[in-house]
């Protein structure tokens, strides 16, 4: 398959490590060595484990080496970010997991409504451990930058309001780079009985077990950006989007419809590698700018895919539309062709416009067949 020969070209020349076969990535940070030998060993005293995983990649964002002592706990899986990720799909996920019988819940760790929600279900699967303990353990385990920390701070703030809490609670680093939080802490967030909630920092395993896996987490901000190199993980993206046709579904979409009412102002804003803030954008200018880019970017990639005479499933045809594709992209992100750097400058503009949802909703792991339990 076209994709499966892009994945592997993608990361021919890369400074990730692979075994003989080519396919294993090792990308393992001292401190995180030393962290997961210190959740091991937390997770033998933890009463229950949230683990946190990116909803758009719930198969591949799941720490592999811990999950044969994470499915013998107590265990709800947290599919952060679903805001991010297509409903449908993710719905599909949900029913998976309960086929398996594992506690599962999409969320948004900045959405309080959301939290509350997970906190109830972990309140639930306590029950009947409160009774007989009187100090309670949750562990929050994941990879790097599935949302741990937001949504420990999440859990201070209710925890604050509806629990007598003792001791003034630090909050948790939150940061956009994998790996923020650089040591194992724990927050006391209930009292009576009392419950403590322990935020770990991402753990990646040592070894990803396929190239492909190494690139969604690339793709989905769990492995950092210099590692792989933004070009490599730009040529994956537009390697799925069209071999899933994607650009084509776009043409219905509203915003693709309203291209040419948008496209007629274009304020003098250019924000850099269009980062995601906390803040609100500083005007509705800016709003339409980066809806503008965004309207640019699903125009070129539909007009590219729709006029493309080649086989989408030939490695070689795929790799000249990725290539063109790369040219038009220039143009849409109104990135100058003089520039030394224009590949690099397209790669990030595209990448973060995809990771902060303005492409549209995606989830990258296809849904593992299962039978339905009535």
């Amino acid at each position: 398959m076209g994709i499966k020969g892009i994945a592997k070209k993608a990361m021919e020349v890369g400074e990730m490590g692979f075994n003989k076969e080519g396919g294993v990535i090792n990308w393992f940070p001292g401190h995180m060595a030393a962290a997961t030998r210190a959740i091991r060993n937390r997770l033998k005293l933890s009463d229950l484990v949230i683990e946190v995983r990116d909803s758009r990649i719930p198969f591949s964002s799941a720490h592999q080496d811990l999950q044969p002592q994470l499915s013998a706990k107590r265990r709800i899986i947290a599919l952060n970010k679903k805001d991010l990720a297509n409903s449908n799909v993710l719905n599909k996920w949900v029913r998976y997991f309960d086929s398996c019988k594992q506690d599962c819940l999409p969320i948004n760790a900045h959405s309080r409504s959301s939290v509350r929600k997970l906190l109830e279900l972990v309140e639930f699967k306590l029950k009947e451990v409160i009774s007989r303990e009187p100090t309670l353990l949750v562990m929050v385990v994941g990879v790097p930058n599935v949302g741990k920390s937001a949504l420990i701070n999440s859990i201070h703030q209710i925890a604050s309001t509806r629990f007598p809490v003792q001791e003034k609670m630090k909050r948790a680093t939150v940061g956009p780079l994998p790996g923020v939080t650089q040591d194992i802490a724990g927050y006391k967030i209930a009292h009576q009985p009392s419950i403590y909630v322990l935020d770990t920092p991402g753990v990646l395993v040592p070894s990803i077990p396929n190239v492909e896996t190494g690139l969604k987490l690339a793709l989905a901000g769990s492995v950092k950006d210099s590692v792989v190199g933004e070009d490599r993980i730009a040529q994956y993206l537009l390697a799925v989007l069209n071999t899933r046709g994607t650009p084509l579904h776009w043409k219905h979409s509203n915003q693709l419809q309203e291209i040419t009412n948008i496209t007629e102002y274009k304020p003098d804003y250019n924000p850099k590698d269009l980062r995601p803030k906390r803040k609100k954008l500083s005007s509705v200018s800016d709003v339409l700018y980066v809806k503008d880019l965004a309207t640019e970017v699903q125009h070129a990639l539909y007009v590219t895919l729709s006029e493309f005479s080649g086989n989408i499933e030939d490695e070689n045809d795929l790799e000249c539309l990725i290539e063109h594709q790369f040219e038009v992209l220039q143009k849409a992100l109104k990135i100058p062709h003089k520039s030394s750097e224009a590949r690099l400058m397209v790669s990030k503009k595209f990448l973060t416009l995809f990771r902060t949802g303005k492409l549209g909703s995606f989830v990258l792991d296809d849904v593992p067949e299962f039978n339905l339990v009535s």
